[in-house]
């Protein structure tokens, strides 16, 4: 699949951009802060419904504009063709309305992806092995989003019921509410936390293979590379997630009543890089760590691809410069093999000569995307 014409209206730096794109990589050049990260956005936002970059749809909203409108006419890899149209409305100065449109007919954000799948690589992910947990539970939920059709609509529910029940428990340790009341609360945590768990469980299952055989493709000599699912509601013998999740519930709920915080569930797991069973985080190198978070980007390539043979669009955000020779000789040679890729740089000498050549070059400038050359 690949994104034949982009249209923006009041996205970001964008306030206006129609630009249409050839098959092949697309080499997107310009200096920090010119725009070049928005344009890759705008492809994630009409893939996933949302943004990998912030949580709040109103940010990506011009700050100028009542509204932001993207559209995509995307190539299937077959005769048929898809437009994808996404809305951002702006009724007060805090709250957002979205519409999504497939082909004209009114969809929910999660069908988005059906049509147009994307894999990104950004800096920020160079700190999957030993940063932030929340990155890799961001990894784990765009796998699931991206194999589950209600995946992220789930994962809209537990976040919001989250956030309910968090409320509730400083209520009740301030003596506002009666503890009775978490019961509605500690169900849908349960119901949907257990689906979080079981999906993010079979799309690591999934991984799993793509994932050894990108790391061995990279670094032979290295050992087998694994992913560990880290959860804080173990199972015993014979429980499923959800009934894990209800029992580790009941048995933290003093402290959660103390903290006013629910600490049970998927919002607080974790996943281990393991290489032949050792954590990664413990011993890597930088550049086996790297080398880590590359394979899991080419994996989650292939998978998608495995799903009915049509490749995702792989958008690269300025990773070039952060990776070796003998690394990016491995990115160059997988994008050659896809319909399109993004590519962003603020200099051509980041990239390779051979990947330059091959290319369609564009300029990017504050609220503008003309051809470079």
């Amino acid at each position: 699949m690949r994104v034949e014409r982009l249209n923006l209206l009041g996205f970001r730096s964008y306030a206006t951009l129609d630009v249409r794109f050839p098959a092949g990589p697309q080499v997107i050049v310009g200096r920090n802060a010119a725009g070049k990260t928005n344009l890759l956005e705008a492809l994630v936002v009409m893939s996933l419904g949302h943004s990998h970059r912030t949580s709040t749809d109103l940010e990506m909203i011009a700050w100028d504009a009542p509204f932001a409108r993207l559209e995509a006419h995307v190539g299937t890899g077959g005769p048929g063709t898809d437009d994808l149209e996404l809305v951002l409305a702006r009724p007060s100065a805090a709250t957002t309305r979205k519409r999504v449109r497939i082909n004209g007919v009114p969809r929910r954000g999660a069908a988005l992806s059906a049509a147009l799948r994307t894999v990104v690589f950004a800096p920020e992910d160079m700190l999957l092995v030993a940063g932030s947990p929340s990155l890799r539970r961001s990894l784990l939920d765009t796998l699931v989003a991206q194999k589950v059709i209600e995946g992220s609509a789930t994962l809209s529910t537990y976040a919001r019921a989250l956030q309910q029940r968090n409320t509730l428990l400083r209520r009740i340790r301030e003596g506002e509410a009666s503890p009775d009341e978490l019961r509605y609360w500690d169900g849908v945590v349960v119901e949907q936390g257990g689906r979080i768990v079981t999906w993010r469980l079979t799309a690591l299952a999934a991984l799993a293979g793509p994932l050894a055989e990108a790391h061995a493709e990279i670094a032979p000599n290295e050992g087998r590379l694994t992913l560990r699912y880290l959860t804080n509601a173990p199972r015993s013998a014979g429980e499923s997630p959800e009934e894990a999740l209800a029992r580790r519930l009941v048995e933290t709920s003093e402290k959660e009543l103390w903290n006013g915080s629910t600490l049970i569930g998927p919002h607080r797991d974790d996943l281990a890089f393991e290489l032949d069973g050792r954590e990664l985080s413990s011993f890597a190198s930088r550049g086996q760590q790297r080398t880590a978070i590359l394979a899991v980007k080419l994996a989650q390539v292939d998978l998608l691809k495995a799903r009915d043979g049509r490749p995702p669009l792989l958008l690269l955000d300025d990773v070039f410069s952060e990776l070796d020779p003998q690394r990016r000789a491995h990115l160059v040679r997988r994008i050659g093999e896809l319909p399109q890729a993004f590519v962003t740089t603020t200099t051509l000498d980041d990239l390779d000569p051979g990947l330059v050549a091959a290319s369609t070059a564009w300029l990017v400038e504050p609220g503008r995307l003309e051809p470079a050359r």
